[in-house]
């Protein structure tokens, strides 16, 4: 694993973020979309489910739209205001062409620089231990990879053409939130409150873990520990993968 980290570079103007489920973005990285909103950029969600599975004390039918609801809310609160829903079935979300062709379509939409999605390693954990990385980020996180070639290649996904999308070729990176071996970092420290009150709008869903949750204490010690790998209070890291030029 690696043990020191580069900041995560900052010389791009657009960025989308492409994630499973609702509040996957708000353990630790929405912090990062605090700073970037606020300097000027823009940012974009597209989120693959409505998050339906992820509340046991509510049905899939009930906790959607509250979901989505509070999605919107946790955006809103570091600035975002693009967010997409696709629809697919929380939980069972299978990696194949559809959803490439989903996320190449919001690429074309959007013309991002840069890309943001969670990491599609079987396990994940960087103190030792590991976790079972859940099904729907593994499958979300490999098509944002594919769908960020599909999206600037016009043979693939033709039908996209006539839904007056043209290629774009203009994403350099994806950056994968909670990766074993990080390579960049993002300095949060000015925006870390943005992003504990983000992770705090996701209340049905935090109500339902059935145990207690402090988003403010999580968030905090999260990213202190990354903090030390660039020298700073606060930090969200990332591992770079570069789509251009390889």
């Amino acid at each position: 694993m690696n043990t020191t980290s580069t900041t995560l570079p900052e010389n791009w103007n657009r960025a989308m973020a492409v994630v499973a489920h609702p509040d996957d973005l708000e353990y630790g990285a929405a912090g990062a979309v605090a700073r970037w909103t606020r300097s000027g950029k823009s940012v974009a969600y597209v989120v693959a489910t409505d998050g339906e599975a992820g509340i046991d004390g509510r049905t899939p039918a009930e906790a959607a739209p509250l979901r989505r609801r509070e999605q919107l809310e946790a955006a809103a609160v570091v600035g975002v205001e693009d967010v997409t829903f696709l629809g697919y079935r929380d939980g069972v979300v299978e990696y194949g062409l559809d959803l490439r062709r989903a996320i190449a379509r919001e690429i074309r939409r959007f013309r991002p620089d840069v890309l943001i999605t969670a990491t599609y390693e079987p396990t994940y954990g960087l103190d030792g231990g590991r976790i079972v990385n859940q099904a729907d980020h593994r499958a979300v996180g490999l098509a944002v990879l594919d769908g960020a070639r599909d999206a600037g290649n016009r043979w693939i996904f033709p039908e996209l053409l006539d839904e007056n999308l043209p290629p774009w070729h203009g994403v350099g990176h994806v950056y994968l939130m909670g990766a074993n071996e990080p390579s960049h970092a993002v300095d949060v420290t000015e925006s870390l409150d943005a992003g504990i009150e983000s992770l705090r709008a996701h209340r049905s869903y935090l109500d339902g873990l059935g145990r207690d949750f402090d988003p403010a204490a999580f968030l905090r010690e999260f990213t202190a520990a990354a903090g030390t790998r660039i020298g700073v209070r606060h930090a969200v890291a990332f591992q770079q993968i570069r789509l251009q030029g390889v």
